[in-house]
């Protein structure tokens, strides 16, 4: 049974975090805010109210830090999240990953559909899974649909890591973590991953801990990594 809090309306939820002052709780694993899916959003937040909580998820965002936040991650069930990643890496690091710079973003009531059938694998961490990470192989190009915080549509394709982050804060919206998705043989603690699995591929760590990597659709083998060590959402 949940707590008066947890059955609270949404909009005064979101009022009790915001009184806290400052980045926003983030929930771990365990929590049921977590596996539910979220709410879609429906006008739940007047528009001033929707505003100072998307400010608040951006400021704990980036406090945590991490390149996505969604909604769940903080105690509440409404399908928004909010992206953002400067992608301060090395050249060799861009190339192998398809990282680049994003936008800060908000994202309410997204999906995202795939563009093809490549995927791409590297490790991946979750500021609600904290001091893990583990591959996970997604998506390397997707299709996202929603809306903005003003309500103005969104229909744009991500590739690289930033179809990464896409899937990563749009699951959490449906309730599903990445572990869920992913090689569980390559789980590794951040001490671990800082030690030995820093490449910018984790050809090698599949190598070492047993597992496969996905290939291009009748090429076994690995695939490019759209990923970056360390990064959490």
């Amino acid at each position: 049974m949940g707590t008066p809090s947890d059955r609270a309306p949404l909009a005064e939820r979101v009022e009790e975090l915001l009184a806290l002052g400052g980045p926003l709780p983030i929930v771990t694993a365990g929590e049921p805010v977590l596996r539910r899916a979220a709410e879609p959003f429906d006008g739940q937040l007047a528009p001033a109210l929707l505003a100072r909580f998307v400010a608040a998820l951006r400021l704990t965002m980036h406090a945590a830090p991490g390149v996505g936040l969604a909604a769940p991650q903080v105690g509440v069930g409404l399908r928004i999240a909010v992206i953002e990643d400067p992608a301060p890496v090395p050249e060799e690091v861009r190339a192998a990953r398809g990282r680049v710079p994003q936008p800060f973003r908000v994202l309410v009531n997204p999906s995202y559909e795939p563009v093809g059938a490549v995927r791409a694998a590297f490790f991946e961490g979750c500021l609600s899974v904290p001091g893990w990470q583990a591959v996970v192989a997604r998506h390397a190009e997707v299709r996202l649909r929603a809306r903005d915080e003003h309500g103005r549509a969104v229909d744009e394709v991500f590739t690289g890591w930033p179809a990464r982050i896409v899937q990563h804060e749009t699951d959490h919206l449906d309730g599903t973590l990445y572990l869920d998705r992913a090689e569980l043989r390559s789980l590794a603690s951040n001490a671990s991953m800082a030690d030995l699995w820093s490449q910018p591929t984790p050809e090698r760590a599949a190598s070492a801990l047993g597992f496969e990597l996905p290939g291009r659709p009748g090429r076994p083998g690995p695939s490019g990594s759209p990923g970056l060590p360390g990064s959490a959402s």
